[in-house]
């Protein structure tokens, strides 16, 4: 059974999200204040994090950037904010994913589904012989999920690696943002695909050399994304 920690100081809010997904099988504790949250967060087992922003003590960031140091647990980051600099900043941090109160409670069910499904599916990989992909000067060990720019190794949060690694792996083909979004998100009609295009900016920082004129990824404007050979 995964057991999930949701860090919301809006009592009614975080025990609705307790009901729904301890109805899909899921166990779940709360945490009211981002202290107790983050402490928990980093010395306890979670399968999956469910981050307010705004909590008194620690905020919604911070645990989230904590939380990164140190592991690749997926992390959802849920908050009344509708801008975009916040999702933006969330994402740049190290979440999974982001969700805007009010929301349906089926629609959250849904997403901590999708992304525990594909975080257990990397976990349980039981290769023996790491799957190594190189294409002009980055190095994508599929295996220990590490990447390497021109001999010098990157950091990539678990969505930013398998974007790239999808991309590396069907090169020159162009995805649309709504194919990339369902094929590493695991989703189709719900989230924002504009997670697509935050994950392929943090990506492009880390392996292109001028962001402006991008050697390995390329936009096709009005269509999607595609990897260069």
């Amino acid at each position: 059974m995964s057991k999930i920690l949701i860090v919301e100081d809006e009592e009614a809010i975080a025990d609705l999200e307790k009901d729904y997904l301890e109805l899909s099988g899921f166990e779940v504790e709360i945490e009211n204040t981002g202290d107790r949250g983050l402490a928990r967060a980093l010395s306890e087992d979670f399968d999956m994090f469910i981050l307010d922003l705004m909590l008194p003590g620690i905020d919604g960031f911070e645990i989230c950037k904590r939380i990164r140091e140190q592991k690749n647990t997926p992390i959802l980051m849920v908050s009344a904010k509708k801008d975009d600099i916040d999702k933006i900043r969330g994402l740049g941090l190290g979440a999974d994913d982001y969700i805007t109160k009010p929301f349906s409670p089926s629609e959250l069910v849904a997403r901590v589904k999708a992304h525990l499904a594909r975080y257990e599916r990397l976990i349980g990989s039981n290769e023996v012989k790491n799957d190594i992909i190189e294409i002009r000067g980055i190095k994508i060990d599929k295996t220990a999920r590490r990447v390497w720019v021109n001999e010098e190794e990157k950091q990539f949060t678990t969505k930013e690696f398998d974007l790239l690694t999808f991309l590396a792996e069907n090169p020159n083909h162009v995805f649309t943002k709504e194919e990339l979004f369902r094929e590493i998100w695991d989703m189709e009609s719900i989230g924002d695909i504009a997670t697509v295009t935050v994950h392929i900016k943090k990506i492009r920082e880390k392996v292109e050399m001028n962001t402006n004129k991008p050697q390995y990824i390329e936009t096709i404007w009005g269509v999607g994304y595609r990897f260069k050979l």
